[in-house]
């Protein structure tokens, strides 16, 4: 029989008439519901209105002991020859002129001749007895204080895809730069600076892709400081003038934060207008501690000549690399010093020797004056390109061509064993054959000695979790002290 409903549709007051046991089992999921959110609200007493940490850049604690709190690296853009530099090979210089005993790479950028030697003499230096070329004195006294790690190799022949690589683990997506995941995963040591500073990187081969943060928050953006630290001013950073200018600047910065505030009252939870918010804060706060760190007028006449800031030639990658050492010391996890362009098709002998005899100096200071100060010991030093040349000769033999299929980088400092050589290439340096490191396995390795799990350190995005080593890498262990 149907139910009688009243003139305003609802059933009428005879039917409304349940009894305890039928209220009861009609509404079993009602009083669930409301059971579920008292315990909700106990467990969280405090409404969750955002996604997004209140404090994105706030130091967090790391998944294991680590042995690194940050990372300074050198990268010499272009590519610098490892067989010119610190991969001696005795087979080369017996048969610099001989045809190639293997076969030419399949992608080539110029016409590519036979063996040839390189123009440079290698010494054993140290108590370990590494070979260093005459490119590297300064760096080659230091070989006791060096982790060589001669058996890297990439996957990508072409400078933008191999620069892409070597900075995010992927040479062809847009993907997080290290240095945002560092700064992902630990946060940074000072709030009034960033987390990931990149000094003077390349515009070109990937560009803002190389020290992007992508789908991270933008507050792991890497910071790009451009121009040269000179005695009269600091590059790329205005800041505060007087106290009416800081007054005034505060003001319009809590004005747009209210703004922003309101917005995401209004809108729900948008970790990317949260994000920048920490940006605007961060970059007012920069203001009052980056003017002091890159005036480099403080430092002594000794520490300035250690540097090599007395010489025209090593002057401007000498103030990179002092100011990578106080922003190291200040708190910042992950510094970036790009120097180059090591692309030497031609001219190798001429233009090596100016880039090397540009950074040779800066780069045995910087480790010198880390070492002095105790900085060394949990800071993790990190040269290198995103490949290297080929062992014969290219352009009527004066230059190299690309060869991701072998390079070598060095490590110094935190948690790396001193004085030691990982891997190795064949008698030509054509490949790496012994103990081989891919790009991903130095990623891997990086992180494990920041106390990150490559494979643990991940971020949801577009429904699939994401990571630096992709489904890749593996923890280079023979390296580890």
């Amino acid at each position: 029989m149907p139910r009688p409903e009243s003139s305003s549709g609802w059933l009428s007051p005879r039917w409304r008439t349940l009894s305890r046991r039928q209220a009861l089992r009609q509404s079993a999921v009602g009083f669930g519901a409301l059971a579920l959110a008292d315990l909700l609200a106990r467990a969280d007493p405090v409404p969750r209105i955002s996604t997004a940490p209140p404090h994105p850049l706030i130091p967090r604690s790391p998944h294991f002991a680590a042995r690194a709190k940050r990372v300074i690296f050198l990268f010499m853009h272009g590519g610098p020859s490892h067989v010119d530099t610190f991969d001696h090979k005795p087979a080369l210089i017996r048969d610099s002129g001989k045809p190639l005993p293997f076969e030419k790479p399949r992608v080539q950028f110029a016409k590519t001749g036979d063996l040839r030697k390189s123009p440079w003499t290698f010494r054993p230096y140290g108590q370990c007895g590494a070979m260093v070329s005459d490119l590297f004195p300064n760096v080659g006294a230091l070989a006791d204080d060096l982790c060589l790690i001669k058996s890297v190799h990439g996957t990508n022949e072409a400078h933008g895809g191999a620069l892409l690589k070597l900075h995010t683990g992927s040479d062809s997506l847009i993907r997080p730069s290290m240095g945002s995941w560092i700064s992902y995963g630990l946060g940074t040591e000072n709030q009034n600076l960033p987390s990931f500073i990149t000094l003077n990187p390349t515009q070109g081969h990937g560009g803002v892709g190389n020290w992007s943060s992508a789908f991270l928050p933008a507050v792991h953006h890497g910071t790009s400081i451009t121009g040269n630290p000179s005695r009269n001013g600091q590059p790329g950073i205005a800041y505060l003038g007087d106290g009416r200018d800081a007054a005034r600047q505060r003001a319009q910065l809590d004005l747009l934060g209210d703004m922003n505030r309101d917005h995401l009252d209004l809108a729900g939870p948008d970790a990317e207008l949260e994000a920048r918010i920490q940006s605007f804060e961060l970059a007012f706060k920069m203001q009052t501690e980056a003017p002091e760190i890159f005036e480099l007028s403080g430092e002594s006449e000794a520490t300035r000549r250690l540097y090599g800031l007395d010489d025209p030639k090593t002057e401007k990658m000498g103030r990179q690399c002092l100011l990578a050492r106080r922003l190291s010391e200040r708190g910042v996890r992950f510094v970036q010093v790009t120097h180059g362009y090591w692309d030497q098709h031609d001219q190798l002998a001429a233009e090596h020797g100016r880039l090397a005899g540009e950074v040779d100096r800066p780069i045995a200071g910087l480790l010198q004056d880390l070492k002095a100060r105790g900085l060394l010991s949990d800071t993790l030093v990190w040269w290198g390109g995103e490949f290297g040349r080929t062992p014969y000769a290219e352009k009527n033999g004066t230059g190299r061509d690309h060869n991701p299929g072998a390079f070598t980088v060095w490590l110094a400092g935190a948690g790396v064993k001193p004085g030691h050589v990982h891997g190795a290439t064949d008698d030509f340096g054509h490949r790496a054959v012994a103990n081989a490191v891919h790009m991903h396995d130095l990623h891997a390795t990086l992180l494990h000695l920041l106390g990150l799990d490559h494979e643990r350190l991940t971020y949801r995005y577009d429904g699939r979790d994401f990571r630096l080593t992709d489904v890749h890498g593996e923890v280079v262990r023979g390296i580890l002290a």
